[in-house]
């Protein structure tokens, strides 16, 4: 005969899973590294769970990442497939090469599609890379004859924007990446769940900003909410590295800084178990390995530490 206590808490886990949060995006990573590993740089896909509709946030890595999915069987088509129909378009936030690079090469074997970048990011991808010397114009503005496989969207800072053939939003963050260079945060949405993808970024104390601040006030009420599934957010170096030679980016210490100043928005247990994708983690290895370590043993905000691997599936 069960005991009062043991059927307690057998009710009480079986109400645990009838009330736990559903997924609401797949994630898919083409790319996880910064730095020197041309075949594993930043390009996450992420769509609503269940479907094919992926937008691909940054594209440093497209090919060798979808190849490693198929691979792993994460995708059941070809890889042209993949890249063909099931990436909708491409959001990218900033113009250095290890986020575009991948995008580049694919466009003569790309579909038509639409690439989402603030105005900045646009006119340096247009004047430096599609500008029919650089790279043909696969564009419909810029420079060069223009082929118009691509549509170009200009996105405006804190308006959102729909992407097309999905059911998703984009709303862009402006982020600075060595002061005055700009890069770019975005606040996806599928109906009431989102996630927050940034790019590269330094700390607000050593570049001079307050642009995590206003990001991090921008999403606060949707953390209370729990309407925000996880934040992608880099760490590029160990806490070894001097902030001097940053090169606008974070190292545990400071990513830890940031979200203490989110922490103080949200209240504590609005963090605790919430989702941190780490991106942009650079070689070598010992590295890579000591980031993780100092960012485990720095976790004194309980969060849920996620540190994804090239070519495999995970929700969100």
């Amino acid at each position: 005969m069960i005991s009062i206590n043991r059927l307690l808490i057998i009710l009480l886990l079986i109400s645990m899973q009838l009330f736990a949060q559903k997924a609401a995006f797949k994630l898919v990573p083409l790319g996880v590294k910064g730095g020197i590993d041309e075949k594993n740089l930043s390009a996450y896909l992420v769509a609503p769970i269940h479907t094919h509709d992926f937008i691909c946030l940054d594209a440093g890595t497209i090919n060798d990442g979808i190849e490693k999915a198929v691979a792993n069987k994460v995708f059941t088509v070809t890889p042209s497939e993949v890249l063909r129909k099931y990436i909708k378009g491409y959001c990218i936030s900033h113009a250095h090469l290890d986020h575009v690079s991948g995008l580049i090469i694919n466009s003569p074997a790309d579909s038509s599609k639409t690439i989402y970048a603030t105005k900045k990011c646009m006119e340096m991808m247009e004047k430096h890379y599609f500008n029919g010397e650089t790279w043909a114009n696969f564009g419909d503005e810029g420079m060069g004859f223009q082929l118009k496989k691509y549509h170009f969207q200009t996105l405006i800072v804190n308006e959102e924007t729909q992407i097309t053939n999905t059911t998703m939003t984009v709303k862009a963050f402006a982020l600075s990446h060595v002061n005055p260079f700009e890069s770019t945060a975005f606040l996806i949405q599928n109906g009431n769940d989102a996630i927050l993808y940034l790019g590269d970024t330094g700390p607000d104390s050593v570049e001079k900003s307050n642009d995590l601040s206003l990001l991090w006030q921008a999403i606060a009420p949707l953390i209370q909410r729990k309407q925000l599934r996880g934040i992608f957010i880099e760490v590029s170096f160990p806490n070894e590295q001097p902030d001097s030679l940053l090169f606008g980016h974070l190292t545990p210490n400071h990513l830890m800084k940031e979200l203490h100043k989110l922490e103080e928005l949200t209240g504590r247990t609005a963090l605790k178990n919430f989702k941190i994708i780490v991106t942009h983690l650079k070689p070598p290895t010992k590295n890579i390995v000591k980031i993780k370590e100092q960012l485990q043993k720095q976790n004194d905000l309980g969060l849920e530490l996620l540190f994804p691997e090239q070519g495999k599936s995970y929700e969100l």
